[in-house]
Protein backbone atom coordinates (compact mmCIF):
# COMPACT_ATOMS: atom_id res chain seq x y z
CA UNK A 1 0.00 0.00 0.00
CA UNK A 2 3.22 2.26 0.26
CA UNK A 3 1.71 4.43 3.20
CA UNK A 4 -1.71 5.03 2.43
CA UNK A 5 -3.69 3.81 5.55
CA UNK A 6 -6.47 2.00 3.65
CA UNK A 7 -7.55 1.48 -0.16
CA UNK A 8 -10.92 -0.38 -1.85
CA UNK A 9 -9.32 -2.38 -4.08
CA UNK A 10 -12.88 -3.86 -6.10
CA UNK A 11 -16.35 -3.65 -5.57
CA UNK A 12 -18.92 -5.86 -7.48
CA UNK A 13 -22.72 -5.34 -7.24
CA UNK A 14 -24.11 -9.11 -7.16
CA UNK A 15 -27.96 -10.12 -6.74
CA UNK A 16 -28.54 -12.86 -4.99
CA UNK A 17 -31.63 -15.31 -5.38
CA UNK A 18 -34.36 -16.58 -2.94
CA UNK A 19 -31.90 -18.87 -1.21
CA UNK A 20 -29.05 -16.23 -0.80
CA UNK A 21 -26.72 -17.22 -3.21
CA UNK A 22 -25.05 -15.05 -6.24
CA UNK A 23 -23.54 -18.74 -7.67
CA UNK A 24 -24.40 -21.68 -8.38
CA UNK A 25 -20.56 -23.37 -8.02
CA UNK A 26 -17.33 -21.60 -7.23
CA UNK A 27 -16.75 -21.05 -11.30
CA UNK A 28 -16.08 -17.01 -12.45
CA UNK A 29 -17.75 -18.04 -15.56
CA UNK A 30 -20.75 -19.76 -13.85
CA UNK A 31 -20.81 -16.58 -11.48
CA UNK A 32 -21.54 -14.68 -14.68
CA UNK A 33 -23.68 -16.69 -15.91
CA UNK A 34 -25.66 -16.60 -13.20
CA UNK A 35 -25.71 -12.74 -12.66
CA UNK A 36 -26.90 -12.41 -16.39
CA UNK A 37 -29.75 -14.82 -15.63
CA UNK A 38 -31.04 -12.71 -12.34
CA UNK A 39 -30.42 -9.54 -13.90
CA UNK A 40 -32.59 -10.99 -16.86
CA UNK A 41 -35.61 -12.12 -14.52
CA UNK A 42 -36.14 -10.10 -11.34
CA UNK A 43 -38.70 -12.83 -10.19
CA UNK A 44 -35.69 -14.90 -9.23
CA UNK A 45 -34.08 -12.62 -7.30
CA UNK A 46 -34.11 -12.63 -3.02
CA UNK A 47 -31.21 -10.22 -2.45
CA UNK A 48 -28.21 -7.71 -3.26
CA UNK A 49 -24.94 -7.55 -2.32
CA UNK A 50 -21.91 -5.18 -2.60
CA UNK A 51 -18.65 -7.69 -2.38
CA UNK A 52 -16.15 -5.79 -1.58
CA UNK A 53 -12.23 -6.21 -1.77
CA UNK A 54 -10.13 -4.20 0.58
CA UNK A 55 -6.66 -3.25 2.38
CA UNK A 56 -6.36 -0.87 5.61
CA UNK A 57 -3.26 -0.26 7.89
CA UNK A 58 -4.82 0.15 11.32
CA UNK A 59 -4.07 0.42 15.35
CA UNK A 60 -5.74 -2.33 17.15
CA UNK A 61 -7.45 0.11 18.83
CA UNK A 62 -9.27 2.00 16.00
CA UNK A 63 -12.65 0.11 14.54
CA UNK A 64 -12.66 0.30 10.79
CA UNK A 65 -16.22 -0.52 8.92
CA UNK A 66 -17.05 -0.57 5.73
CA UNK A 67 -20.23 1.78 4.54
CA UNK A 68 -22.35 1.63 0.98
CA UNK A 69 -25.05 4.34 -0.03
CA UNK A 70 -27.23 2.75 -2.62
CA UNK A 71 -29.33 5.40 -5.00
CA UNK A 72 -32.01 2.83 -6.64
CA UNK A 73 -35.17 3.70 -8.14
CA UNK A 74 -39.04 1.86 -7.61
CA UNK A 75 -41.39 0.39 -10.22
CA UNK A 76 -43.21 3.74 -9.13
CA UNK A 77 -40.05 6.04 -10.18
CA UNK A 78 -39.19 6.76 -6.65
CA UNK A 79 -35.81 7.31 -5.70
CA UNK A 80 -34.53 5.11 -2.78
CA UNK A 81 -31.52 5.76 -0.86
CA UNK A 82 -30.40 3.12 1.77
CA UNK A 83 -27.12 2.95 3.97
CA UNK A 84 -25.79 -0.42 4.59
CA UNK A 85 -22.48 -0.59 7.47
CA UNK A 86 -21.13 -3.63 8.77
CA UNK A 87 -17.79 -3.93 10.96
CA UNK A 88 -14.20 -4.40 8.94
CA UNK A 89 -11.39 -6.55 10.64
CA UNK A 90 -7.78 -6.33 9.23
CA UNK A 91 -5.99 -9.68 8.89
CA UNK A 92 -2.84 -10.31 8.03
CA UNK A 93 -3.48 -11.00 4.24
CA UNK A 94 -2.70 -8.92 1.15
CA UNK A 95 -6.77 -7.74 0.93
CA UNK A 96 -9.85 -9.24 2.14
CA UNK A 97 -13.19 -9.56 0.59
CA UNK A 98 -16.50 -8.09 3.02
CA UNK A 99 -20.13 -8.58 1.70
CA UNK A 100 -22.46 -5.53 2.48
CA UNK A 101 -26.47 -7.33 2.04
CA UNK A 102 -29.68 -6.08 1.19
CA UNK A 103 -32.59 -9.14 1.90
CA UNK A 104 -35.47 -9.39 2.82
CA UNK A 105 -38.44 -6.63 3.25
CA UNK A 106 -35.32 -3.64 2.93
CA UNK A 107 -34.33 -5.46 -0.50
CA UNK A 108 -38.06 -5.23 -1.95
CA UNK A 109 -38.26 -1.82 -0.73
CA UNK A 110 -34.75 -0.69 -2.57
CA UNK A 111 -36.21 -1.45 -6.14
CA UNK A 112 -33.34 -0.92 -9.10
CA UNK A 113 -29.94 -0.09 -7.81
CA UNK A 114 -28.45 2.68 -10.24
CA UNK A 115 -25.66 3.88 -8.27
CA UNK A 116 -23.74 3.02 -5.21
CA UNK A 117 -20.47 4.52 -3.02
CA UNK A 118 -18.38 2.06 -0.57
CA UNK A 119 -16.32 4.15 1.64
CA UNK A 120 -13.85 2.23 4.58
CA UNK A 121 -13.98 4.10 7.79
CA UNK A 122 -11.30 4.25 10.61
CA UNK A 123 -13.71 5.88 13.82
CA UNK A 124 -14.80 9.21 12.03
CA UNK A 125 -11.94 9.70 9.62
CA UNK A 126 -12.35 8.53 5.92
CA UNK A 127 -9.89 6.47 4.37
CA UNK A 128 -11.14 5.05 1.02
CA UNK A 129 -13.83 5.29 -1.59
CA UNK A 130 -14.77 3.80 -4.61
CA UNK A 131 -17.82 4.95 -6.52
CA UNK A 132 -20.05 3.46 -9.29
CA UNK A 133 -20.09 5.19 -12.59
CA UNK A 134 -23.67 6.77 -12.10
CA UNK A 135 -23.01 8.24 -8.69
CA UNK A 136 -21.73 11.88 -9.43
CA UNK A 137 -24.72 11.95 -12.23
CA UNK A 138 -27.21 10.60 -9.34
CA UNK A 139 -26.32 13.70 -7.53
CA UNK A 140 -29.32 15.76 -5.63
CA UNK A 141 -29.02 19.20 -6.14
CA UNK A 142 -29.70 20.45 -2.73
Amino acid sequence: MHGAPGRIVKVLPQYLDARGRHMLSPSLFERDAYQAILNARPELRGGFQLAVQWKAKSAPETPLRLRAELRSVTVGNELVETVIEQAARPRRRLSQWNYLRVEGETFKRLGEVRAWRVSLWAGEKLLAEQRSFLWQAGRRQD
